[in-house]
Parts: C-alpha cells; sequence; structure tokens
C-alpha cells in the first residue's frame, strides 16, 4: 500500500513537470507513428501475401453498356419508326377501298391481328433468325432479345429501338401478302400463315441480305446490296402474295380480261387512294429513316429526294399509260403506278443521283401495269395489286441499281458517310459487276420465298382452313367471320340492299 501510495505522488509530480510532460508526449506521439506505419505495411503487403490476394486495389466499375448509345441516332431511328408503321393505316384503307364492301372488316381484322402475331413472333425468335450472328444463312443467338447489348452492332442505336423500326418492316411484309388474298382467304388461316411468314420466311430469308454475317451480304467480289428493302420486303411480301393467291385460286364470280370479264370494281377508290397517299408518307421513314444516322444530312437528303421523284415519275406514268391505253384518267392504276415507284427506288435510293431516280420511276410505272396485264392472263386474282406492285416492283428497283448507281456514295455510318467504298453501276462505267450480284440476290428470294411460300399455303390448306366455304364468300367474310358489317345502313337501306342481294346472286350463278 505504501509502494503504491509512492507511486502515485510520483506521477503527480512528474505530471506537473513541464519537462517530463513533453518527454512523455513525444514518446507516445513516436509510438503512435511507429505503430501506424507497422499498421500500413500489414495492410498493403503482408495481410494480401497471407490471403493469397495479388492486389489489394478496387476492382475498376464496368462501363454503363447505355453510355455507347448514340440519342440523336436513337431518336431518328424511332420517329422512323413510327412512320412506318403508321403505313399499317395506309394498307388497309387501300386494301379495304379496293376490295367490295363486304369484306373491309375482314381486312382490318386481319391486319390488326397480323400486326399483334408479327409483334410477338418478331420478338421470341424472328430478329434473332433475322439480324443476329449465326451462319450465312440463319441467325442462332439472342432469342427474346436475351443477352444482347444496349446498342445493336456499331450503329449506335439502342437495340429496343433499332427492334421497333425492324418490327414495322416485318408488319409491312405481313400485311403486303394479305392483299392478294382478299375476299376468299379465311381468318384461322390467315392466323397460320402469318405466323409462318413473320415467324420464319421473312427473318430467315431477310438474313441472307440484311444479317451481319448474310450470305448476300458478304458474298464476293461485290456484295449484294439493299438498303431499305425492294427485294427484303417487297419482293418477299410479293412472292408470298403470289403463292397464296394462287393456292387460293380466284373469287367466287371473277372473270378475267381473256374470258370476256375484268377485275371486279373497288367498292370505294376515295379510301383506296387516301390509302396510298399515306403509305407514301410512311415511306419517308421507311427510306431515309433506314440511315440509321440522323449525323448523315446529305444521305437523308438525297434518299428523301429520290423517294419523292420516283414516285412522281411513276405516278405520272401509269396515269398517261392507262388514258393510252382506256382514253380514261384511271385513278386506281395511278396510285398503284405511284406505290410501284415507292418500291423500285427502296433499294437503290441511297447510292443513285436525281436522274437515276427519275428513270427508275418511269420504269416501275411501266412494270406495274405490264404485271397487271400478266396476272389477268394467267388468270391470278390479286384484288389490289400486290403482285405488280411489290414483287415485279421490287425486282425492278433491286436490278435497277446495277443500271443507275452513280459511283459517289458508299454506305452510311453512325457519325456521318463513309464513301471509301462507293457503288457504281452498269451506265455509270461500273460494268456488269454490280447488276450480276443484284441479279443473284433478286432471283434467288424470289425463288426460294416463292418455293416456300407455295409450301406454306398448301400446308394451311391442307388443314381446310385457308378458304372459307362458298356460301360464306357469298355472305361476305364481314358477316360470315366476323359478326359485323363496315357499313350496317348500306345494309338495310332499301334500295341498296336489293341492289346488294342482286349482286350477290350474280356471283353465285357466275
Amino acid at each position: 500500500m505504501t509502494r503504491f501510495r509512492t507511486i502515485s505522488e510520483r506521477l503527480r509530480t512528474n505530471r506537473q513537470d513541464p519537462l517530463m510532460r513533453r518527454h512523455v508526449g513525444l514518446l507516445f506521439l513516436g509510438k503512435a507513428i511507429g505503430l501506424g506505419i507497422v499498421l500500413t505495411l500489414m495492410t498493403k503487403w503482408f495481410l494480401p501475401s497471407m490471403l493469397g490476394a495479388q492486389s489489394a486495389a478496387p476492382a475498376t466499375p464496368a462501363l454503363d453498356p447505355m453510355a455507347t448509345v448514340n440519342a440523336i441516332n436513337t431518336l431518328w431511328t424511332l420517329v422512323a419508326a413510327f412512320l412506318v408503321f403508321g403505313m399499317q393505316v395506309g394498307f388497309v384503307m387501300l386494301e379495304a377501298g379496293f376490295a367490295r364492301s363486304r369484306e373491309s372488316v375482314n381486312i382490318l381484322v386481319e391486319g390488326i391481328a397480323d400486326t399483334c402475331i408479327c409483334g410477338v413472333t418478331f420478338w421470341l425468335w424472328g430478329f434473332a433468325f433475322m439480324f443476329e450472328p449465326g451462319n450465312g444463312f440463319i441467325g442462332l443467338h439472342g432469342f427474346a432479345l436475351n443477352g444482347l447489348p444496349a446498342t445493336y452492332g456499331s450503329t449506335g442505336v439502342a437495340l429496343l429501338a433499332f427492334w421497333v423500326f425492324q418490327f414495322a418492316f416485318a408488319d409491312t411484309c405481313s400485311t403486303i401478302t394479305s392483299g392478294a388474298m382478299i375476299g376468299r382467304c379465311g381468318f384461322v388461316g390467315d392466323l397460320l400463315y402469318s405466323v409462318g411468314v413473320t415467324g420464319f420466311i421473312y427473318p430467315i430469308i431477310g438474313h441472307w441480305a440484311w444479317g451481319p454475317d448474310g450470305w448476300l451480304a458478304t458474298m464476293g467480289p461485290i456484295p449484294f446490296h439493299d438498303f431499305a428493302g425492294s427485294t427484303v420486303v417487297h419482293t418477299i411480301g410479293g412472292a408470298i402474295s403470289l403463292a397464296g393467291a394462287i393456292a387460293l385460286g380466284p373469287r367466287l364470280g371473277r372473270v378475267f380480261k381473256r374470258d370476256g370479264g375484268g377485275p371486279m370494281p373497288a367498292h370505294d377508290l376515295i379510301i383506296g387512294a387516301a390509302g396510298g397517299l399515306l403509305l407514301w408518307f410512311g415511306w419517308y421513314g421507311f427510306n431515309p429513316g433506314s440511315t440509321l444516322s440522323a449525323l448523315d444530312i446529305g444521305g437523308i437528303g438525297r434518299v428523301s429526294f429520290n423517294t419523292t421523284l420516283a414516285a412522281c415519275s411513276a405516278g405520272l406514268t401509269a396515269l398517261f399509260y392507262s388514258y393510252v391505253r382506256t382514253k380514261k384518267w384511271d385513278l386506281a392504276l395511278t396510285t398503284n403506278g405511284f406505290l410501284a415507284g415507292l418500291v423500285a427506288i427502296t433499294c437503290p435510293c441511297y447510292w443513285v443521283d436525281p436522274i437515276g431516280a427519275f428513270l427508275i420511276g418511269i420504269g416501275g410505272g411501266l412494270v406495274v401495269v405490264w404485271g397487271i396485264d400478266a396476272l389477268e392472263y394467267l388468270r391470278i386474282d390479286d384484288p389490289i395489286g400486290a403482285v405488280p406492285v411489290h414483287m415485279i416492283g421490287g425486282i425492278w428497283g433491286t436490278l435497277s441499281l446495277g443500271l443507275f448507281a452513280a459511283g459517289k456514295y458508299g454506305v452510311p455510318t453512325p457519325t456521318g458517310a463513309d464513301v471509301s467504298t462507293v457503288v457504281r453501276g452498269l451506265f455509270y462505267g461500273g460494268g456488269f459487276g454490280t447488276l450480276k450480284a443484284q441479279f443473284i440476290g433478286s432471283a434467288t428470294v424470289a425463288v426460294v420465298t416463292f418455293s416456300a411460300a407455295m409450301a406454306l399455303m398448301y400446308a394451311v390448306k391442307a388443314t381446310g382452313t385457308l378458304r372459307v366455304a362458298p356460301e360464306g364468300e357469298l355472305e361476305g367474310l364481314d358477316i360470315h367471320e366476323h359478326g359485323s358489317s363496315a357499313y350496317p345502313e348500306y345494309m338495310i337501306s332499301g334500295s341498296e340492299s336489293v341492289i346488294l342481294t342482286v349482286s350477290v346472286k350474280d356471283d353465285a350463278a357466275a
């Protein structure tokens, strides 16, 4: 106890001594510094070694994949996609106007159903088949868009925006098909072949030309070119239309020109022509939007101009040609004429100059008339002219690139245009190379599509759902398939009811 008191008194005395307090403070400061150095060395060197770690540096955070998205290109692509999707309104108006009144509801229901089917199939597997790598014939990755990067390829366009744009194209192909099958195709049959078209034929064959490793796109020494789809969308859609029209056969009462008849009259040319003009408007998303780059200002302007000029020259060609033949200014033929010009310019619109666009439009206006004549001669019933406009117009437009490519334009890029490699046609000193590549691509796609579509249509026909029964066709698809009429007042009005009854009896007698 005495010893403890002695130590306590000594500590109290030393604490009161300034010199002693200084020495003790310096001692503890030195120990604290030494302890800090030891702990730092242990943390940095010894502990990682003891734990088997190679480095204690924090991992570099992964880059946000959305940082690679080009906002302006994505916005441009979406605006174009909305315009292309708006073409669905034009299609159903064109088809309904050119058809008979008793199948108008059926046309709209089919158009809506085909759009919905296309959205699901193109999401689940169609996009993967068409736009993802695999081999030269089919894509094998990205089903249901799983495991794909935030942008598509090197476009800088957000993947989902690119999907919306391409979905609108796929939907267009499906709608083209229904146009040649109006008035006698069963609704269940339409649903079945729509799955085959949007889920398999369109994306698989489209991969050949637009896929990252498609065999036509990578073909040497000169690859196949199709800027916005004269072949991929329109020739495919038109060839399927031809197969469908053949498998169905003509409508009841349809008498062809060689047998002393002619096409059944359209029930509302105003709606039909207005639908054609809406399609023209939507084409400004179809063609300029295919640049996928808002920064390629020169390319967008050129494509827009060429699209306009080709439609104008084609429409005038069909208008005057119809007058020479019949001494009448034919509205329906003029409408199909400018549509054929739009189809034709869709492939070469980026690579031709104004003179080329003007001449391509004239060719489109001619081939659509010749195509209509050919179908009449072959007794193939195509109520709206889907085959002449889209298949024949698409083939002409695809081949025209090999003739009129100006040799001044390359390809669009996310930041502008690349002219390191240009496309040159026969009339601009390019020889037959580009024309040969275009012929190979167009002929292959047309033949394979038609063959696959014939197999599909006859498979659906074997189920008994492709064509409605004769009594259903005479009643009209609107009432028979959907239980409603587009014009109920027309149906119950006295004089019109008599006219309709006589028309139905005439069809039955024929």
